[in-house]
Parts: C-alpha cells; structure tokens; sequence
C-alpha cells in the first residue's frame, strides 16, 4: 500500500513539476505580497535575476512608487560594478527619502572581505600549483630529450661501426655417388651453422606431406669434422643430416626453390687442430647443381625473442603515453630494430631495406590520398553530410547506423583503407553541422570498416595475402566459398559490436562535442538564480516573499531543463529547430564545382569497377594499388591542375611515413625471431592436444592468438607468417586436420584483431591522420578503451560460429 502511495504521489509530483512550464511569467509573483523591504531585496539581486519577466511586478511596483529616482547604486554580493536602471520614472523614496545603501550593511560587508580573502588565497595556490607543474613538465622534457639522444648516439655509432651483412651464394653441383666438401673456417667454440640453398628442391610445405622421404630423390647436407692429416684418421660428423627432396624430372632449367635450416654442431674434445667441411651428396642418378650460402652462429632465435619483445614494449610506451609523435616514434624505433640486427650481425643492406617496405599498400594509400584531395574541392562531402542529415533527422543512432551500415558494405568490396579515406570526410562534416564529437563516430566507423572487410577476400589486406596463396588455393578456397563463409560469421559480428557499441555510449553525452546551446543556457539561468536565491538570509517575511519568487522561477527552469535533456539523448538537433536547421545546412553546404564533380566520378568510377573486378582471375592482372594510381592519374589529366602543390599538400604525409617505417619495424621484429616464434608455439601446443579435440582447439589457439597478437603487431606480416604455420598443420598427415576452418579463423584472427588498437590495422592509421588533419585528434588510449573489448566480443562470436560450423556440423 505505501508502494502504491508513494507513487501516485510520485506521479503527482512530476505532473505538477512538468505544468509549470505552461503557467504565466506573472503568476509567480502575486502584487498583495508586494512590500517596501521586499522591493529593496529585489534592488541587490543579480542584473539577469532583477529584470526577468518573473519579478516584473517587483519592477512595475518600483516604478510606482519611486519616481524621482534617476539612478541607484547598487553594491551586490557578487560586487557587481554600479547598475543603472534603464527608464525609471524619477520619484522620492520611501522610507524619509532615504536611498537604501546595500554597501553599508555590515553582513554585506563581511562576506565581501571573506570572498575577497579566500579568492586571494585560491590565486596563490594555483600560482605555487604551476610553478610547481612547469617545474616537473620541464625536467620530464630533459629526460625524453635525454632518452631519445640515447638512442640516437646508439644506431648511429652502431651504424658507423658494423657493416652490411653481405650473403654470397655460390654454384656448385654433386654428381651421383660423390660427397661434395666445402671447408669453411668453423671455431671451436660456435655451436650452429645457417645454410641456405637453391635448387631443383621441393618446397618445404609440399615435403612435410610425404609420409616418409624413403625411396625418393634427395640431397642430404652435414658438417663434419676433418683430420689434421688428411691421409691418417677419419671424419666425424658433427651434426644432423639435412634432408631435402628434389624435384621429379626438372633438375634441368628449373626456377629454384631456397630452403634453409640452422644446422646444431655436437661439441668436440678435440686435441688437434682439424678443419670443418659443410658435406652434401645425393641419390639421384644425375648431377645436380645448387646455390649455398652460410652464416657462422646465426641469430640465436630465443635472444631475437627477447630483443624484439623489448623493441615492440618501447613503441608501444612512446606511443600510448604520447610521448613523442607516433610518426617520429615508429622512425626512431625502426631504426633502433636495425641498429639491433646490426650488432647481432644482420645489418640489412639499403635494396633489402627497400625490399621490405609494402609498396602495395603505400601506393594504394598515396593514389587514394590524391583523389580524396581534389573530391574534396567539389563540395561532395559537405552534401553527403547534408543529405545524411536529412534521412536521419537529426537523430544520433540513426546517423551513427547509418555511417557504420555504409561502410561496411563498402569495405566489403573496396579495400577497407579506400573505404576510411572516403567516408572521414563525410563523417567528420556530419559531425560538425550536428555539433556532435567525431572521434567516438570515426572509431565507430572504422571499426564496422574492418569488420566490412573480412567478410570477402578483396576487403582487407589479410585476406588478400591468405587468399592469393598457392596452398589455400590448391585446398579449394575460391572467391565464392570464402565469402559464403566469412559473410556469415560477419552478420553476427556486426549485430554484437552494434549492441556493445549502444551499451558504451548509452549515455548520448559522450558523443557531443559540447552540451546543446539551449541546454548550456538553462543550466547556466538555474545557476544565476539559484546563488540568487541561496543569498537571501532567512530572517524577514520580505526576505521569504522574495525567496517563494525565486524557488518558483528555478523549479520552472529546471522542468524546462529535463524536457530538453530528454530530448537530446535521442536527437542531436532540436525537434524544434531541425527544418530551419536542415534550410540553412541546405543553403550553405552545396556543391561548388559541378564539373569537378562529374570528372572526379568517372575517375572514382574506374577505380571501383577495377577492384570489382579482382574477383574475376581473369582481369586480376593489376594490383590494388595501381589501380588506385591509374584513377589518381585520370582525375589529374582531367582536371588539368597548373599547380599541384595545394593537392599535394593535402595528402597524409606524416600517415605513410609512419606506414614506411611500420613496415620496416615489423620485418626487422620477424628478423629477429618473434613472429617463428609465435607460429612454433601455436603448432607444437596443437600437435600435444587428444586427436579428438584438436580440431576445436586448432581453431580456437589459431583465432586467438593470431586475434590478440594483429592487435598489437601489423597484421600484413603477422599473417605473412601465420599462414605458413596453418597451411603446414592443414598439410601434416600425422595430424589430420582439415584445411578450411584453419583458414577461416585465421581470416577472422588477423583481420577482426585490427579493432583491438590505434595501430593494429592500417584503416585505424589513415583514419586517425585524416581527423588529425581535420584538428581532431584521438590517442592511443581512446581507440584502446573502445576497440579492444569490442575485439574481445568479435573473438568470442568468431570462435562460437566456427565451433558451430566446423566441430558441430563439419560444414567442411
């Protein structure tokens, strides 16, 4: 029964609280409570109080009786300046026409001087609070500075001091029954041997699917241990034998296939001084010929591994605490990484260095850069944003599904990366016409971009390098079964990263740039009437009259105020004012070069019709990035520019070089170690697993540690890797694993672990420059706080889908 009380009274209250808002400025105020004191309380209230149409009758009632007052001093708690009243009839004062002098009274008084004694001490506080501020951010500086001449004066002495690794190969061939010998100067103390050699060889992952090598053509390499005296003694073998098979019928004119192996050396007591020979020989019943080449005591893989771990910590610190610039830190630790190789004996030479960059994907980035420039003149993305505007109405889930909707679908046939460059724009117009935040939105955004482009094999770069491999395509993957795949699992990671992402931002708060303009000035009148009224002391019955006034005016402002907060949460443009707000948006944002226009459509044209048709093999003859770079020279021919410096000013060069020297970082990680690494620990946990659940766990270990690992490394030479490690498990016959579904989590690892971090996909960098560029910068730390719990979800529905599918229903 209290219950029910409780909230009809409730009820009542809030029917009571919403009808004020409909009652009469005037009613507030009844004129036969109206008295002399209580018009002289009304004179020391605030300016934004005294002359609102809620205590007109305070003013109207002044007027009256005053008439010969031409201007009154007034001396506020707030020590407000001296206020005149505009257009008061001049009249004698009650009271013996005495003028009330609010200055005089002693509790005035006092609280000035308390004020003005507690703001000074405020002032001195926050004076010794910066001094001791600009003190620490100072020495913080000296140390960076101090931390990063370090490593400077370290790869560049480095540098002066060790040279090029310079790899020799050298011609030989071993004829039937011969052991061919090739001294080399071996100390005692080295412990491995790094030989590489090319030949009429099978590939490595085409050999670990014969049972057995017995009764095949083969070539088997060791080191032995040589006598001083070559007429007295034999030799020794001091390591295991290499084995490689050789190619069937093709030892002549062949193309070459490099195989190397790191070759353990068996520690000698020797008491004489005998020389080391790599041997080789081979049954097959005609000469072959080879290339070798050898390093002594190569990388030892579990120093790499601890090199590298250290290497990737420290990107990670620069970049995550802003230390530096994330460009100017993947620079400086892309060249520590080599400086690392160089001591270690693997200084790249500058053609190598070249070599690892992805020229693919920096052309890609550059053409696309150089067509979104010129678009932009047009006015195109201003009327996108317009036209968004006007389909959503104004609402801010609507707008935000809608963007994230788009890109998806795009990314799904255009690179994720094109799809990024072309919708930032649009999005962070959107954004601003609406006066909501673009960071959550853009992050939203490139979020639903990667996911877009897992679902196909042209969507994101993963994909292609997994889809364009020799043995994933001998497995019968094709363009049609990988879609059907993925495209299904992506439906349900769409729907679970939508619902996280309204849980995230259920407060609507946190995607405006600042509070609605209504909003701001209502809470800003509550304040000014609320210190207004908490001034009044509660000693008179004028004083209380003056009070009830306020109290009514506030509890009428604060309704108004609920109405619109409630408001807001659904819409980020007033009901009210969306038409006049569309008419203007309309009027003012509209497409400025219409020729431009129609040639920046036929060159965007050819450039999505080109990428269409990468998923027929028989127009894949030009890459992504070329394609890109054809439309790129296209649109310039047509648009015939005289000068291309404010294009070419626009383009993201800070964006590509931090790509350059990602892409060099990454190799150098690889060089190192980390990513075999990663791959051997994976397989050898698989092959220890019961062989009726190693299916189930092959899939889970490969999407989450390919999932968490492309989170925080690149993914392109992450799944560079990786996939040698699942075409090897898929191909092992002791294992007996199906091919598929190892792809297919991969695909879901590599590509859905790129939302984990800023830097784990390439579409996260160009989007993070691109609003950079715009003057919107997101860290480091705001892309992690949202993207890696929603990785974690995708994670979680990828590995119940594959489960599903795969150990349930052997959709295989």
């Amino acid at each position: 029964m209290d219950k029910i009380l409780r909230s009809v009274k409730d009820w009542s209250a809030s029917r009571n609280g919403s009808s004020e808002i409909s009652k009469s400025q005037y009613s507030l105020v009844s004129s036969g409570d109206l008295t002399a004191g209580a018009v002289q309380l009304w004179l020391g209230l605030p300016e934004e109080v005294k002359y609102d149409p809620a205590l007109a009758a305070f003013r109207r009632y002044y007027e009256s009786e005053y008439e010969n007052v031409e201007e009154i001093t007034l001396k506020p708690r707030n020590s407000l300046p001296r206020l005149r009243l505009p257009t008061v009839k001049s009249a004698p004062h009650l009271n013996n026409n005495v003028l009330p002098n609010l200055k005089d009274e002693a509790t005035n008084g006092f609280k000035i001087s308390a004020y003005d004694e507690k703001n000074q001490e405020k002032i001195q506080e926050e004076e010794t609070n910066m001094r001791k501020t600009s003190t620490s951010a100072y020495v913080k500086h000296l140390i960076k500075i101090s931390i990063l001449l370090a490593c400077w004066m370290f790869f560049t002495i480095v540098f002066m001091m060790y040279n090029e690794k310079v790899e020799v190969f050298m011609s030989s061939s071993v004829a039937p029954g011969e052991v061919k010998s090739y001294i080399i100067d071996l100390k005692e103390d080295k412990l491995s041997l790094s030989l590489s050699l090319s030949g009429p060889f099978l590939s490595e992952q085409w050999q670990a699917k014969l049972n057995s090598t017995e009764g095949v053509k083969k070539m088997e390499v060791w080191v032995e241990r040589l006598p001083a005296d070559d007429s007295r003694g034999v030799s020794i073998e001091i390591s295991k034998t290499w084995e490689i098979v050789l190619l069937e019928n093709e030892t002549d004119f062949f193309e070459g296939e490099l195989r190397s192996n790191v070759l353990e050396l068996k520690t000698l007591n020797a008491t004489n001084n005998g020389s080391y020979a790599v041997a080789i020989r081979t049954n097959a019943n005609e000469t072959i010929p080879f290339q070798m080449s050898y390093k002594i005591e190569p990388l030892d893989q579990t120093s790499g591994v601890i090199y590298a771990s250290i290497l990737l910590l420290g990107l990670y610190v620069l970049i995550i605490f802003e230390i530096i610039n994330r460009t100017m830190a993947a620079v400086i630790l892309s060249t520590t990484a080599l400086a690392v190789l160089s001591l270690l004996g693997e200084r790249p030479s500058l053609p190598e260095l070249i070599s690892w960059l992805d020229m693919e994907t920096l052309l890609l980035l550059f053409s696309m850069m150089l067509l979104v420039a010129i678009m932009a003149e047009t006015g195109l993305f201003d009327y996108l944003a317009v036209y968004t505007f006007e389909v959503t109405r104004g609402k801010i889930w609507p707008l935000i599904s809608v963007l994230c909707g788009i890109t998806a679908m795009l990314s799904t046939f255009l690179d994720n990366v094109t799809t990024v460059l072309l919708m930032t724009p649009v999005t962070i117009r959107l954004c601003e016409v609406m006066d909501m935040d673009p960071i959550p939105v853009l992050m939203s955004m490139v979020i639903y971009s990667n996911i877009g482009g897992t679902a196909t094999p042209v969507g994101d770069p993963p994909n292609v390098i997994i889809a364009s491999n020799k043995a994933v395509s001998q497995a019968g993957i094709n363009f049609t079964n990988f879609t059907l795949h993925m495209a299904l699992g992506i439906v349900f990671v769409c729907l679970q990263t939508y619902v996280q992402l309204r849980f995230i931002y259920r407060d609507t708060n946190r995607l405006r740039l600042n509070e609605p303009r209504e909003i701001q000035d209502l809470r800003q009148q509550i304040s000014i009437w609320r210190r207004a009224a908490d001034s009044l002391p509660h000693l008179s019955r004028d004083e209380q009259v003056v009070r009830e006034r306020l109290d009514k005016k506030i509890r009428k402002l604060t309704s108004q105020l609920e109405l619109f907060v409630k408001e807001s949460k659904k819409r980020a443009c007033p009901k009210t004012t969306f038409r006049s707000t569309l008419a203007e948006m309309k009027e003012k944002y509209k497409i400025r070069n219409k020729p431009l226009l129609a040639k920046s459509s036929v060159a965007i044209g050819f450039v999505v019709l080109v990428f269409f048709l990468h998923s027929i093999p028989e127009f894949n003859r030009v890459s992504l990035g070329w394609t890109a770079l054809l439309g790129a020279i296209l649109l310039l021919i047509l648009a015939d520019r005289e000068d291309l410096e404010p294009v070419l000013h626009r383009v993201e060069w800070s964006t590509l070089l931090f790509f350059a020297a990602l892409f060099v970082f990454m190799e150098a990680l690889s060089k190192l170690g980390l990513f075999v690494f990663i791959g051997g620990l994976t397989e050898s946990i698989i092959l220890k697993v019961d062989e009726s659940a190693r299916l189930a766990v092959a899939i889970l270990l490969i999407l989450w540690v390919s999932g968490l690992t492309s989170a925080f490394v690149d993914n392109i030479p992450l799944t560079t890797m990786m996939i040698r490690v699942v075409t090897s498990l898929g191909s092992n016959p002791n294992l007996n694993l199906p091919m598929q579904p190892l792809i297919w989590a991969l695909c879901y690892g590599a590509c859905l672990g790129g939302n984990g971090t800023l830097i784990g996909a390439s579409a996260n960098v160009v989007c993070a420059g691109v609003a950079e560029q715009h003057g919107y910068k997101f860290t480091f730390m705001n892309f992690f706080k949202i993207g890696f719990p929603i990785m974690i979800g995708h994670l979680v529905v990828a590995s119940l889908y594959l489960i599903i599918c795969h150990c349930v229903f052997a959709w295989h």
